[in-house]
């Protein structure tokens, strides 16, 4: 039993949910112990590719044989690589998808990949074959080592012969062996992404583990696995940068090496890391280019990020304990009264009858559809919390109808999996079955007519409570996998990116005319197809701060850019500062929530004194006045990829110092923020990417590749504009009006604008515009030489 188990055991010992949680954990363990097939270390054998035998040029690459294995390389179109051992093809994956159009909600994803470039060619190389193609060579050794070079020959991942042990009596390359694959990376690498880690966003060398986990309570950087593990790394190098996906959903570990330039006789020592697997294929796919490169590629192959409806981008309020229906409506009037701008309140488990999902409480919540459309009169929607977890109760409509359905996880005798959730005894959806889909999606339905505008997914890791051991379903629970078959300890991390599907596609059946509003708190590679996520059970303090940025940073890495934390921290009460400074940084973030848990204090911005009140109402201002902007940001990121929240580097790879910085960002190409996360601080430093930033507040310059110190009173965090900077704001009348920079004389800058329908699926109108200076004047032109049809108002007076 480790540490957090033991905490786990003491916190739940004595009370009724403590001794079922205590029963489950046992019988988890018996079923595993009964179903599972006995972990035989040391009767497996480890084996290596050995020497190749024969090649057999294909579309886009070729098969190597070697003596114990296969490898299938293939480039893509596009420049994408994908490497495949013993047999594994890019399909069926759950996290391929291809592109996600834009139009009807029915234009959904389509399992693919791309093409294969029939111009890339396997051909023999000085020690085995390479295949070259207009973006990446590949080359391939004659004892299975997989170089990823420039087109120029710049060395940027080198993928060493894989090892695997498969169990006894199993043929080579079949069953479920254990393998592991070590890699090179250039000695001045950095690597970023691995999901959700409070502990990045750049990631120091270490071990991760790639197992979706409820860590049983608030968490700090610290804290590792938490909600969202993906086997996704972004690598940066002065070489040049590459996304690889092992894609693979076991349990498994990354092991991170940095590098040592110099080191030993003069020679670099090179970075790398180490991928070992409990199972599943080695299959694996590397994206190189430039950072903006990389994550259009990366999201054409997963999906595009769906764009969320405009009032998803304003301020949402959310406590875990509201408690009645007069309580969340006197919230509202209190920044109605205040005159504070909100956007939607979020209701949690408390709002259900005896914590049952699909429910409301008769007696706090009588009539939610009033409530709904009272508040819709005031401009909020309500947002509705949605777990897996169904309780095992006859004659409950969610478990009975599941039941008719077959729709729970079984073990591998046939027996519903039962295990310990908020409302008690619970049984679970298999998610990995589409008819389950379909049928859970149904279930939307009953929130819809309730008044919900949008769900979030929480408790979907799965969370079964135990009071030690994994807080989740027995490994050996049984699964459809989409007609493959299989157990948890393959199904466990897809299981809450199946959950978005069935609950997104529901909704998009439901109510086609509407863009569907949905984040999950757990997911998984291509999560971002169906909507976003938020940073869980983040601990108040200042160290839960620091990685709440970190956390939105690695998820925009990994293809998810609508994510954001929970303001103020989910426990205890925020001092007065430290909640205006994570308020102020919320204001910057996709996602801008506060939330709390129902024994800790509160969120609203006037219960923190007069002085947080006026600057949390200046945050909020800011965040109306930049609602265009975070618009053209969310379709920026739907055609391209490119997260809202962006590191300093992702247009200065080459900039080492600012691969250190993960204490700013940008927020799309215009904007640097740069949050104040220290007690007591009043000014802070930041290293500015190159070009020219001028200070919002104070229209002061800034040349970038320098440090610079910048006034952070309290009242404001600095935030900067790059030069030439043209952007989308709201006008004191609500219309949309172009804010411009001054570009660098002799220079020229530009922007874009995206508008169009607010929350259905209307293509949206798209405009680009240049500045640049003319007789003395900055002038601002739309792309092909019209004048702007927005009022333009001018900043900064470069030179």
């Amino acid at each position: 039993m480790d540490a957090r188990d033991l905490l786990r055991s003491v916190r739940m010992a004595g009370s009724a949910q403590g001794r079922r949680s205590a029963r489950s954990a046992w019988r988890r363990q018996r079923i595993d112990a009964r179903d599972l097939p006995p972990e035989a270390r040391g009767g497996e054998r480890a084996r290596v590719p050995g020497t190749a035998l024969e090649v057999e040029p294909l579309p886009g690459g070729g098969t190597v044989r070697f003596a114990r294995s296969v490898l299938r390389v293939r480039v893509g179109v596009g420049g994408a690589v994908f490497c495949g051992w013993d047999g594994a093809e890019p399909e069926p994956s759950y996290a391929v998808a291809g592109t996600q159009k834009w139009g009807s909600p029915r234009e959904r994803p389509s399992g693919g990949c791309p093409e294969a470039d029939p111009r890339a060619v396997l051909e023999p190389d000085p020690d085995g074959w390479r295949v070259v193609s207009e973006r990446v060579t590949v080359r391939v050794s004659r004892h299975g080592a997989v170089e990823i070079r420039t087109p120029g020959g710049r060395l940027l991942r080198r993928e060493l012969p894989p090892r695997w042990w498969d169990p006894v009596g199993a043929e080579e390359g079949q069953g479920a062996a254990r393998w592991v694959q070590r890699s090179e990376t250039p000695a001045d690498a950095r690597v970023y992404g691995l999901g959700g880690r409070a502990a990045g966003p750049r990631l120091a060398a270490g071990t991760y583990r790639l197992w979706n986990t409820d860590p049983g309570g608030s968490f700090e950087p610290g804290d590792d696995p938490l909600y969202i593990t993906m086997p996704v790394q972004l690598v940066v190098a002065d070489e040049g940068c590459h996304l690889v996906f092992h894609d693979n959903t076991w349990d498994g570990r990354v092991t991170l090496r940095d590098g040592e330039e110099g080191a030993g006789s003069g020679h670099d020592r090179r970075g790398g890391c180490e991928v070992r697997m409990d199972g599943g294929p080695l299959r694996y796919w590397v994206i190189t280019g430039t950072p903006s490169r990389v994550m259009a590629g990366w999201t054409a192959l997963t999906g595009r990020p769906a764009v969320p409806p405009r009032w998803a981008l304003g301020p949402h309020h959310s406590r875990w304990g509201f408690g009645s229906a007069q309580e969340v409506r006197r919230v509202v009037a209190g920044y109605r009264e205040r005159g504070l701008p909100l956007s939607a309140v979020h209701l949690d488990i408390d709002h259900f009858d005896g914590h049952r999902i699909f429910t409301a409480d008769p007696v706090r919540f009588p009539d939610l559809p009033g409530l709904a459309r009272e508040l819709a009169g005031q401009g909020v929607r309500l947002v509705s919390i949605v777990d897996p977890a169904v309780k095992a109760e006859p004659g409950l409509a969610a478990y009975d109808g599941g039941r008719a359905v077959d729709a729970f996880v079984r073990d591998a005798r046939g027996q519903e999996v039962r295990g310990v959730v908020w409302p008690g005894d619970a049984v679970f959806p298999d998610f990995t079955d589409p008819e389950v889909r379909r049928w859970w999606g149904g279930l939307y339905a009953e929130r819809l007519a309730q008044g919900f505008a949008g769900v979030w997914h929480d408790m979907n890791e799965p969370v079964s409570f135990a009071a030690f051991g994994d807080a989740t379903l027995p490994r050996s629970a049984r699964h459809a996998l989409d007609g493959r078959g299989g157990d948890h300890r393959e199904a466990h991390n897809v299981y809450a990116l199946g959950m978005a599907r069935a609950g997104y596609e529901g909704l998009c059946e439901l109510r086609p005319e509407q863009r569907p509003f949905l984040f999950s708190r757990s997911g998984w590679a291509g999560m971002q197809r169906y909507g976003g996520s938020w940073s869980g059970d983040v601990a108040t303090g200042w160290a839960g701060l620091r990685a709440s940025l970190a956390l939105v940073l690695g998820l925009g890495l990994c293809g998810v850019p609508y994510s954001g934390p929970d303001v103020g921290g989910f426990t205890g009460s925020p001092s007065p500062e430290l909640y205006l400074r994570w308020f102020q940084l919320g204001a910057y973030l996709p996602f801008f929530r506060t939330h709390s848990a129902i024994d800790a204090g509160r969120r609203e911005p006037w219960e923190f004194g007069e002085q947080v009140l006026e600057h949390a109402r200046a945050a909020l201002a800011e965040r109306a006045r930049l609602l265009p902007y975070l618009v053209t940001l969310a379709h920026v990121a739907h055609r391209t990829g490119a997260p809202y929240v962006r590191p300093l580097w992702w247009n200065s790879p080459g900039d080492r110092a600012l691969r250190e910085c993960g204490d700013a960002f940008l927020l799309g190409d215009s904007l640097l923020v740069a949050p104040v996360l220290e007690p007591g601080a009043t000014s802070r430093a930041v290293r500015l990417p190159r070009g020219l930033w001028y200070d919002t507040a104070t229209g002061e310059p800034h040349r970038g590749r320098t440090q610079v110190l910048l006034d952070a009173p309290l009242g404001r965090i600095p935030v900067l504009a790059r030069a030439g900077a043209v952007l989308p704001v709201a006008g004191d009348d609500g219309t949309t009006e172009l804010e411009v920079w001054a570009p660098r004389q002799g220079r020229t800058g530009g922007g874009v604008v995206f508008t169009g329908d607010p929350e259905g699926w209307a293509k949206p109108r798209m405009e680009r515009f240049v500045s640049r200076w003319e007789d003395g004047a900055v002038v601002v032109e739309r792309d092909g030489g019209a004048a702007p049809a927005y009022t333009v108002r001018m900043r900064g007076a470069a030179s």
